[in-house]
């Protein structure tokens, strides 16, 4: 069954994100992460200039399946996209308001939830409703710790 993982009091969703997901990168992780298209524009600018000395190679959910294949971390507005058919991704992480379509693929599953209102509604209906079909949640609260990743 899928682990989803809710990460509370994000500071900056964007910079949180880069960084999280440059640690699982590190660990070898295929990677798909969820928004709204603007929020998704803005991941992609920001994991081009986050870092002087590294890179994370990403792309975007319509790029050719060749490249899909090979891309570690893909930007999508839905992980149920036909195109990621075959294409094995471990960890989705959303930085959206809905409940992503096809989460239940990933091994993992990751929800950022920042400390603005609209977020933190949002976020509480999605946890009632994978807590209502037996998904076992985590809870970080970012609040009681340095936000790291």
């Amino acid at each position: 069954m899928t682990e989803v993982e809710f990460h509370f009091n994000v500071g900056d969703k964007l910079a949180y994100s880069c960084r999280l997901l440059r640690k699982a990168r590190a660990g070898g992780a295929k990677i798909i992460v969820t928004a709204e298209p603007n929020l998704l524009a803005q991941l992609d600018q920001m994991l081009w200039t986050f870092s002087n000395t590294e890179f994370l190679p990403h792309c975007r959910a319509d790029a050719d399946p060749a490249t899909l294949a090979l891309t570690p971390i893909v930007l999508a507005t839905s992980p149920s996209d036909p195109a990621f058919a075959g294409c094995p991704h471990g960890v989705l992480v959303n930085l959206g308001q809905v409940v992503p379509q096809g989460f239940e693929r990933f091994e993992r599953f990751i929800e950022l939830v920042s400390s603005a209102e609209e977020d933190r509604l949002s976020a509480r209906q999605r946890w009632t409703y994978y807590k209502d079909r037996g998904y076992a949640l985590k809870k970080y609260d970012l609040s009681r710790t340095a936000e790291k990743a």
